[in-house]
């Protein structure tokens, strides 16, 4: 089976490279997105290509990360992928989370699993207020878009399916929004998921790329989720 990465990087110049180093102890080959970086995240990324496993691609302008993710996968499919992994590139999910997130999907007991900083795994340095946002944004998931109340994290960016969810697997939101897009593909689907519990782990410095307005970030989102939802 050929797993192959997925990660959307913008200005992650100082975290891709252990990011990569890390993950490819538990993948075939990774998928960068540089995501129209202003600084040498595509030069680190491609300096931890030692043996022709990493691949680089890169936006021209910053399209943001769901635009990215479904570049990654796109090219994924292109390249042949029987699975797929999406994760981020500043090293808040642990790569050795990688075997669990990935085996249900080699042993063909589901077709999507993602990762759940909220099952009993406890998150490293997450903000109160993080962790309230997060909470009321599985019930605006819940309430608004109909999305599965089994769904315990509704922004999680850690996620393995196989090629033919993939394909099946519709986003349109270029932001952060595509994260409960996606959500709502898989649980209105036929396709068979699950999640499992990921150790997510939170720095200053992820933290204060992420920004310090969460509330209007989250605000943002509802909007094009309600936007796209009933402009489709």
């Amino acid at each position: 089976m050929r797993v192959i990465g997925v990660i959307p990087a913008y200005n992650e110049e100082k975290r891709i490279a252990a990011v990569l180093r890390e993950s490819l102890a538990y993948l075939n080959e990774i998928i960068v997105v540089d995501d129209g970086s202003t600084d040498e995240t595509s030069r680190a990324a491609m300096g931890t290509d030692e043996c022709g496993r990493v691949c680089v691609l890169r936006h021209a302008i910053n399209r943001n990360q769901g635009a990215a993710l479904r570049t990654g996968t796109k090219a994924a499919l292109m390249s042949g992928a029987d699975i797929i992994v999406h994760l981020d590139a500043d090293g808040q999910h642990d790569a050795k989370d990688l075997p669990n997130l990935l085996q249900p999907v080699l042993d063909g007991s589901t077709d999507v699993v993602l990762g759940s900083r909220f099952l009993g795994v406890q998150a490293t340095g997450m903000p109160l207020a993080r962790r309230w946002l997060l909470k009321c944004g599985r019930w605006f998931n819940i309430l608004a878009l109909g999305i599965s109340r089994q769904v315990t994290d509704p922004q999680s960016g850690l996620r393995a399916m196989t090629a033919e969810a993939a394909r099946q697997i519709v986003f349109h939101q270029d932001g952060k929004a595509h994260a409960s897009e996606i959500l709502r593909s898989v649980t209105r689907s036929g396709l068979r998921w699950m999640e499992i519990p990921a150790h997510v782990i939170y720095t200053q410095d992820s933290l204060n790329k992420a920004g310090s307005n969460r509330t209007s970030d989250a605000i943002k989102i509802a909007w094009h989720l309600l936007v796209g939802t009933f402009t489709k």
